[in-house]
């Protein structure tokens, strides 16, 4: 029997005794957790440093090192997110609808879990606590399957986890971890009809695209972040500066970075040339047309490819367009229904866009890295979708749910 199998069958049987589990018993097994990614940072820590040793010698991007990247801070960030989750509510058993029938029947649409949830990511391994913490509140078991480039730092954390679920009621093997990563395997996790109820790929457009093509189980899209700041004419010059710096430079490895940048023609003649220089000068490659080079020589040529490029990295495309119309017509062209923005004093051009782009998340004279599980409250993020079917944008615990009809009766049969 193969471990992905073997992995499944466990997730199945646990994720039955999971539905049962009360919000206490829950919560008691989520602060263990916490306390135990503490206790054990440094074994913790250690692995992660094997896991960047082995990525700079394969000449992994400083980008991507960064997301495999723990330390005491972001551990701690990751223990402080668990708790966050404790304080949300938990959705399991609310009720969403009461049908009372003349026949006496009485229908009750409850919120339950969903069941099996796996998860396919790359790199990050915070996304290995954070997928383990909101399976487990919703009652979920997960099969968690981590990509090589994070491996000894996805096991250590795994074993945290095991060893504070032992200390609890809930059953140890909620949470397994796909070891093995070659390509094979995760090929037979795609397809493990039967027992995993939904699978959530986490990570660059070629996996999601992979995992969307070749998966016969359900799949959760969460797409690659080509995140987009249009300055509209009206924008104020120190706010749009602001904004487009924080959401290129804040952090350029993540999914909710910009790296894409339209600008009206107008504001680019009176602002463009300075505001590129800021961003030159903290170490982004821009590319760019020809009249945007005609201003800026520094830019590099922009291909056709360029508008479509998530970049994780310190580089950005740059248009010019004439209109907000304009600007909405690239982005849905080109954008990946993740996160855009518009920076703009006119009230009916910010509401064009709100309205008009298809993305996740909109922003208004705004950041968009904001987009994010931790800011929107939810403590935590499974992933972002970018499709519209179950859910959309971050992911927190309602994301993780289901519903079931319980009917109550007292001997009721249908004529």
């Amino acid at each position: 029997m193969s471990e992905v199998i073997q992995k499944g069958k466990a997730a199945k049987t646990a994720s039955y005794l999971m539905s049962a589990a009360t919000t206490k018993e829950k919560n008691d097994a989520l602060a263990l957790i916490a306390e135990q990614l503490i206790l054990d940072k440094a074994i913790i820590l250690q692995e992660n440093e094997r896991d960047l040793v082995a990525g700079k010698e394969k000449d992994i991007p400083a980008s991507v090192l960064d997301r495999i990247m723990l330390n005491e801070e972001r551990l701690e960030a990751i223990a402080a997110a668990i708790h966050q989750i404790i304080e949300l509510t938990d959705p399991i058993g609310e009720t969403l609808t009461t049908i009372p029938k003349e026949n006496g029947l009485t229908i009750e649409e409850k919120r339950v879990p969903i069941g099996v949830v796996a998860m396919i990511y790359e790199a990050r391994p915070n996304v290995t606590v954070d997928a383990a913490a909101l399976t487990l509140k919703t009652g979920n078991a997960v099969i968690l399957r981590g990509s090589s480039s994070a491996k000894y730092s996805n096991m250590a954390l795994v074993n945290s986890i095991h060893t504070a679920l032992e200390k609890s009621t809930l059953p140890v093997h909620a949470v397994q971890l796909i070891e093995d990563t070659n390509r094979e395997t995760a090929k037979e996790l795609f397809n493990l009809n039967g027992y995993i109820d939904v699978l959530i790929p986490r990570g660059g457009k070629n996996l999601i695209d992979t995992v969307v093509r070749e998966a016969s189980v359900p799949v959760i899209e969460t797409g690659a972040g080509n995140c987009h700041v249009f300055i509209d004419k009206t924008a104020e010059k120190e706010m749009a500066e602001q904004i487009v710096l924080n959401a290129k430079l804040q952090r350029p490895s993540v999914c909710n970075a910009i790296e894409s940048l339209l600008i009206d023609n107008t504001w680019f003649t009176k602002h463009g040339e300075e505001l590129l220089k800021k961003l030159s000068s903290n170490g982004v490659e821009i590319y760019a047309g020809e009249n945007v080079r005609n201003v800026y020589p520094i830019a590099k040529e922009a291909t056709a490819e360029d508008w479509g490029t998530e970049y994780l990295g310190y580089a950005i495309s740059v248009k010019l367009v004439d209109t907000v119309e304009q600007a909405i017509e690239h982005i849905n062209q080109y954008g990946t229904k993740h996160s855009e923005a518009i920076i703009t004093e006119t009230d009916a051009h910010a509401e064009k866009f709100l309205q008009q782009v298809d993305a996740a998340a909109v922003y208004h004279n705004a950041s968009t890295r904001f987009t994010d599980g931790f800011e929107f409250g939810f403590g935590a993020e499974i992933g972002i979708s970018t499709q519209k079917l179950h859910a959309r944008g971050p992911m927190g615990l309602e994301a993780l749910t289901s519903n079931k009809f319980q009917i109550k009766g007292n001997g009721q049969v249908r004529n």
